[in-house]
């Protein structure tokens, strides 16, 4: 289940029901689904886009997604820190950013127009949909690894909107964990 943090006023949600609310203010749709097909952690993309083929189809019809990949980040992925500096830069898209985590963690920070920063650290299991036109940026957490099924709207895949504020510079992408203690 994700964690949520609110860094401007030192608040931490771990509550599912404070968590939803927080991130509908903020524009932001999550949902938490039990992992329910047993897909080997080395599964290729096609295999867990089959298991997972039924619930896809469901957001494609809600969405007006057309299309769905699997994200596979591991330390060894080819110019990783690249690539990741591409996501940790504030930006927004023209269609909706939608992620159901396989495996792993990250890190999104949500920029409403009004309102606080927020970051939601998603793991195993959450679904975020982080709406068109929605100011965000990404980092791995410390074990940098992330599986993900994506969807998209336009079948070419999502550009990136950079934003220039500098905002992004003024958090540190601090990932809990399960384990951790929270924050006051």
């Amino acid at each position: 289940m994700a964690i949520v943090r609110i860094p401007n006023y030192h608040r931490t949600l771990r509550d599912p029901e404070e968590i939803g609310t927080c991130l509908e203010s903020a524009g932001v749709q999550h949902q938490f689904w039990q992992p329910a097909y047993a897909v080997p952690p080395d599964a290729p993309a096609e295999e867990i886009l089959a298991a997972y083929a039924a619930d896809i189809e469901a957001l494609k019809a809600h969405g007006g997604y057309v299309s769905a990949d699997v994200i596979d980040i591991t330390p060894d992925t080819p110019n990783l820190d690249a690539m990741l500096a591409q996501f940790a830069r504030e930006h927004w898209h023209a269609e909706d950013e939608v992620r159901f985590i396989i495996e792993g963690s990250g890190l999104f920070f949500i920029r409403p127009r009004s309102g606080p920063v927020v970051s939601v650290e998603t793991r195993a299991g959450d679904l975020l949909c982080v709406p068109r036109g929605t100011w965000h940026w990404f980092h791995l957490c410390p074990e940098r690894r992330i599986r993900a099924i994506r969807l998209f709207q336009d079948p070419t895949g999502w550009k990136a909107y950079y934003t220039a504020s500098g905002v992004d510079s003024g958090y540190a992408p601090l990932c809990l964990g399960r384990e951790q203690t929270p924050l006051p």
